[in-house]
């Protein structure tokens, strides 16, 4: 398999493992377990496995005392982004909270422009109201009746952790730190986060004995955790992180589907209408780099043209 197809394929891999969030995780919740506690399996778990993984490919686990807080601090920020996310799971379909949780690359735009100067293009300020607005109709709801606004403000927080993550993580010694190293010491942290959050266990649930439920436990810690990390790693190594990250947006894709197709949830014109207003607004700012540099060459190449013509004889 060619590289760039490998990559590709690991991409859309990711992207829709990290979409069946819901499918496990609403499970959990039906068989009485609380949110803190299906995380911290989660976490705990998928520690585990990575770990694992990390010992039989020879990889290196340590870090320098340097990125310790950061790590903390990291750790914790992305800990609550999940809590958050799934908190806003008991208040509104799991489909419509992972739509609106893709704006996250829309606020990381945000921060940048107002803590880091970075200056803004008119197709930002464009995304930017187009993403606020298919938010606004994903307010609306189904058409039952208006959207739970602490159900929206949990979902939002969620994506704005992840934003401030994303910044903290480039604006920080992490950034020097392979990624699937920083990511297991990001799960090592949130474990003993939502260790702390079941007052030290003791208010932790117990997975419910039957087979239905650990495997919802362990594919939860598998396949929209442990495999988005590895293979996001192939994707943009063999396609880069700019196609990469417009493959994410099979993620809100794929929690639709569950969330209608598993769970009965309503999909309505308004919330097709608003769900696609954020992803195309997203993907134009992930994809604006790209275009960038098209437009550049598109241009170079029209001039280069223009040259050799004026120098060829008549």
């Amino acid at each position: 398999m060619k590289s760039a197809t490998r990559g590709a394929v690991c991409g859309v891999a990711a992207a829709v493992a990290y979409g069946m969030n819901p499918l496990f995780s609403l499970n959990l919740f039906a068989c009485g377990m609380d949110v803190e506690s299906v995380l911290f399996y989660r976490y705990a778990i998928a520690t585990v496995i990575l770990a694992a993984v990390f010992r039989l490919r020879g990889m290196k686990i340590g870090v320098s005392r340097r990125e310790v807080v950061p790590l903390a601090l990291g750790g914790l920020i992305f800990a609550l982004s999940s809590l958050a996310l799934y908190e806003s799971f008991m208040y509104m379909d799991a489909g419509v909270a992972c739509s609106i949780l893709f704006i996250y690359p829309i606020l990381v735009a945000v921060i940048m422009m107002l803590f880091f100067h970075e200056r803004a293009s008119l197709l930002t300020y464009g995304c930017i109201m187009m993403a606020t607005a298919g938010v606004a109709l994903l307010c609306r709801g189904d058409g039952s009746g208006e959207m739970s606004m602490r159900g929206l403000l949990l979902v939002v927080a969620s994506s704005l952790c992840y934003a401030v993550y994303i910044v903290g993580v480039d604006h920080s010694a992490l950034n020097r730190v392979p990624s699937a190293r920083m990511t297991l010491w990001m799960l090592i942290v949130g474990t003993v986060t939502f260790w702390l959050f079941t007052s030290f266990g003791t208010r932790l649930c117990a997975v419910p004995s039957t087979a239905v439920a650990w495997t919802n436990v362990i594919g939860m810690a598998l396949i929209p955790t442990v495999i988005p990390i590895l293979f996001i790693n192939i994707a943009i190594k063999n396609v880069g992180p700019t196609f990469s990250a417009i493959i994410g947006a099979l993620e809100p894709v794929t929690a639709l589907i569950i969330g209608v197709a598993v769970f009965g949830e309503r999909l309505t014109v308004r919330i097709v209408s608003g769900a696609l207003l954020i992803l195309v607004a997203v993907l134009l700012v992930i994809a604006r780099p790209l275009l960038v540099r098209l437009i550049h060459h598109s241009g170079s190449h029209v001039h280069d043209s223009d040259s050799r013509r004026s120098q060829s004889p008549v």
